[in-house]
């Protein structure tokens, strides 16, 4: 891995008319990472990763790639290549001749580029795929085809546009942990863009949060999850109680939440308030508790449903209850954002 981070972007922002969508964002996508950027529609992801990959340029700013400034560099003339959520496949061409399409235009002799065709197909783990036209695969296998034919290139970065949004649940899972798995072994730096938190939880080194034009936090999927630093961050990567108390926003995780019943003992050094129930929400492995406290505010809870799950399935609505959590459960946020 290089010292130079893979990508270094450096007061970037970009308007288009009298809309702005990036705000002078700056950010270091380390050498060899599963790096995601994640955000709601309209936060500025995809516009970022464009012009990483060289299809938009920014009105200030400048975009360095392993330390190499690339700023309006051409899309063609830069060490990237880009999956997108339509794959693009050319119908009339069988798989292989579809990986090595890039190579061919690039001059590169029919033997290499079949040899190197056929290995990026087995990274992907389609060999015996070659001569399928792309009608013949299922979506799961287009999707490794698009990869395959972007690794083929064996480019410095490789950018991912949303590409499994494309497929059903089940699969989309399944090549959350196959995409992962690839990026191992062939130890380029992806650059992932979703709006889907679990997506990026599951796949990513670190994460950047993104929300109208700017990078609210950067951080491990971890650190993002049990310490966010802004409301927007708390709210938006999984669910979140967001409560203010003697003047300070703070978030508490619906899992760090304790149900007691009347007459029980409140843990010694708890905090603790009381509340009706007004809602049970059974989900298969847990069980959801909606509480509306006394002093007003609605929180979530969530228990698994398993023995030592401390009876969240008895819970019932219109129960009075005290809901608790220790002191270093509840962490500080940027109230201004609230």
């Amino acid at each position: 891995m290089s010292n130079e981070p893979a990508i270094d972007i450096r007061g970037v922002a970009k308007s288009f008319g009298p809309t702005t969508v990036l705000h002078d964002i700056n950010l270091e996508v380390l050498d060899g990472e599963f790096f995601t950027m994640l955000g709601p529609s309209g936060s500025g992801k995809t516009t970022l990763l464009r012009m990483v990959a060289g299809f938009e340029t920014p009105d200030r700013g400048e975009i360095r790639l392993h330390g190499d400034e690339v700023t309006q560099r051409p899309a063609h003339l830069r060490p990237v290549n880009t999956v997108f959520q339509d794959y693009a496949l050319f119908p009339h061409m069988d798989v292989v001749t579809n990986v090595e399409y890039g190579l061919r235009v690039a001059g590169v002799k029919r033997g290499v580029r079949r040899e190197r065709a056929n290995a990026a197909l087995a990274m992907v783990r389609l060999e015996g795929f070659s001569e399928r036209r792309p009608a013949q695969l299922s979506g799961g296998q287009r999707q490794r085809v698009a990869l395959a034919r972007a690794i083929v290139n064996e480019p410095s970065v490789l950018l991912l546009d949303e590409p499994l949004g494309a497929l059903d649940l089940k699969l989309r899972q399944e090549m959350q942990t196959e995409l992962k798995a690839i990026q191992r072994r062939i130890g380029i730096t992806f650059v992932y863009v979703t709006h889907d938190q679990e997506e990026a939880m599951a796949m990513s080194d670190r994460i950047a949060i993104m929300n109208q034009g700017v990078i609210e936090q950067v951080g491990t999927p971890r650190e993002i999850y049990e310490l966010p630093s802004t409301a927007f961050v708390a709210s938006f990567i999984g669910t979140s109680n967001v409560i203010v108390r003697n003047g300070r926003t703070q978030s508490l995780r619906p899992e760090r939440l304790r149900l007691l019943g009347a007459g029980t003992k409140v843990p010694e050094g708890s905090n603790a308030e009381a509340g009706t129930v007004t809602d049970v929400m059974y989900l298969g492995m847990m069980t959801r508790i909606f509480v509306h406290l006394d002093s007003g505010d609605d929180i979530v809870a969530v228990r698994t449903n398993d023995d030592s799950a401390g009876g969240a399935t008895d819970v019932e609505t219109g129960a009075h209850i005290v809901v608790a959590w220790r002191p270093e459960d509840a962490f500080a946020l940027e109230s201004e954002l609230v």
